[in-house]
């Protein structure tokens, strides 16, 4: 596929080190101050489904087989229905042409980009992808990955933890190919709602720009199911051109290992963009397509899952929120803690794993410091709840311990 880019276009760079490796170089050879509890890597601990491995047996010959890059009819139809389910769609999803299978939604985040560019075609000399900041690093490789300049806006609280949608200039839209939102965010927890979601595809469809809802979060919520981008298309009536969510199994299902999700929504963007996967992408494995059939069949794994989170963050309120007020958001497994007033999140890392033995993720190395020197995520630290109950209460009770005793 020919690129449409200019040669001098400038590429987004790219993080020296992921967030990762900088926690290690901090830490370096520091010992912990107690048993270890790593609470940093969104990692799914629980069950799988209970009919995975049979599932996997039953299909185990189709690993001889190239699967179609389109994905079987039965995994199309399977995540039509579950979309046309969670979201109330009215049989609106284009099971043919609507929707694709992923390598994970990670591939499908990484590819987009540069589908956006080439069938926008914009003729620009500095297309842009906007995305929020803190932010999946993902982002930020698909948009160097496509030639484009990334564009972060910064996520706090006073923004509701989502890019402020007004405060979009109309020139950076005009050059805008792609726009990346998780809903819930990672790693706050927040939630985009169906008018902010229509604002957005509104925005789209007038500048001419892809959404990429990143939605992997979609089933790791509270109480009430998160409103999603192609419901909120769906409500507008118009179609859903412009706007593509990607989701997979890894987080509603603990299959993170599967390397096992889908894109869905814009036909006509899909039925190109799988195209480009067939030169670019490998193939997702038709036993991996059959167990997301069941998977996406079957809401009591789901249900559990769910509630076992659920379970984790009444302990984080009981144990934190007397020190830092209320800490559960409405989406996701993580918290996102401000510990400003302990000195930061780089020195709170540092001190909770030397002198308590719990390891948590600095908000900085999940977000880009600006030209004016200024870091979103410095206030704040990542505290992951994927480890089993009872070691994830240690954790926040250590934490819980030196916050009070500290403050």
């Amino acid at each position: 596929m020919t690129s449409t880019m200019p040669a001098s276009t400038p590429r987004a760079a790219l993080p020296d080190a992921n967030p990762f490796q900088r926690l290690a170089a901090l830490l370096g050879d520091t010992r912990p101050g107690a048993d270890p509890i790593v609470l940093t890597i969104g990692e799914p601990q629980h069950a799988l489904p209970p009919f995975t491995g049979e599932v996997l047996m039953e299909n185990l010959a189709d690993f001889r087989r190239y699967p179609p890059i389109e994905g079987s009819p039965a995994f199309r139809a399977a995540i039509a229905a579950w979309l046309d389910r969670r979201y109330n769609l009215g049989g609106t999803i284009d099971k043919d042409r609507g929707v694709l299978p992923l390598n994970g939604s990670r591939e499908g985040l990484s590819f987009g980009a540069i589908s956006a560019r080439d069938q926008l075609a914009k003729d620009v000399a500095r297309p842009a992808v906007i995305l929020p900041n803190p932010f999946y690093q993902t982002y930020a490789a698909a948009a160097h990955i496509a030639g484009a300049e990334a564009v972060m806006l910064d996520t706090g609280a006073d923004t509701g933890f989502l890019p402020d949608l007004d405060a979009l200039e109309p020139e950076l839209l005009d050059r805008t190919i792609a726009f990346y939102v998780a809903s819930p965010a990672n790693p706050q927890g927040a939630v985009a709602s169906l008018a902010y979601w229509q604002k957005l595809i509104g925005l789209a469809r007038r500048h001419r720009f892809y959404i990429f809802a990143d939605e992997c979060y979609s089933e790791i919520y509270r109480s009430t199911p998160p409103p999603g981008v192609l419901e909120a298309a769906h409500a507008l009536g118009e179609g859903y051109s412009m706007v593509v969510a990607l989701n997979s199994l890894s987080k509603r299902s603990n299959l993170a290992g599967l390397r096992c999700g889908f894109a869905a929504g814009d036909p006509e963007f899909l039925s190109r963009w799988v195209k480009f996967r067939g030169l670019a992408a490998p193939q997702v494995p038709l036993p991996a397509q059959a167990l997301a059939v069941r998977a996406y069949g079957d809401e009591a794994h789901v249900i559990e899952n769910r509630r076992l989170y659920n379970e984790k963050y009444e302990i984080a309120e009981r144990l934190l929120s007397p020190i830092l007020g209320p800490v559960t958001p409405e989406g996701g497994f993580f918290l996102w803690l401000d510990v400003s007033r302990w000195g930061g999140a780089v020195s709170v890392t540092e001190r909770l794993w030397s002198e308590v033995g719990v390891k948590v993720l600095p908000g900085s190395y999940l977000a880009s410091t600006q030209a004016d020197g200024r870091n979103p995520g410095d206030p704040y630290i990542r505290v992951g709840l994927c480890a089993p109950s009872s070691l994830t209460g240690e954790a926040l009770e250590r934490m819980a311990g030196w916050l009070g005793g500290a403050a």
